[in-house]
């Protein structure tokens, strides 16, 4: 498949099973810090046990996010684990973001977000 057909296929994916999400960042330091937020489809699941590894604990979540919705949507990429996930009206933290994973002939289709809270 083509880069292209892979984004097709995630695209009718996320219009299947995806749900909007925030990925809130913060510019500035301190009380002062300022919330920018982009909502995006995200494919949401929890991890299975044999995935409990490494970083990966009980109750963290695994979400899918398509590279194209988040530039389409004003977000500066690459996500980062300073960023925030605001899913279903509560802020959790981001452990960790693979840009690896969901790469097509070196081409990034969507990020794999570890997040935790």
């Amino acid at each position: 498949m083509t880069p292209a057909e892979v984004r097709q296929s995630y695209r009718e994916n996320m219009d299947a099973v995806g749900e909007t999400i925030v990925i809130r960042r913060y510019t500035g330091t301190g009380v002062g810090r300022v919330p920018a937020d982009t909502n995006v489809r995200a494919r949401v699941t929890g991890y299975e046990e044999r995935e409990l590894v490494g970083t990966i604990q009980q109750g963290d979540r695994k979400l899918i996010v398509l590279v194209e919705d988040l530039i389409n949507a004003g977000f500066a990429v690459p996500v980062t684990p300073n960023d925030k996930v605001v899913l279903r009206g509560t802020m959790i933290s981001i452990v960790t973001v693979d840009d690896s994973t969901r790469r097509i002939q070196g081409e990034l289709i969507a990020y794999e977000i570890q997040a935790r809270g």
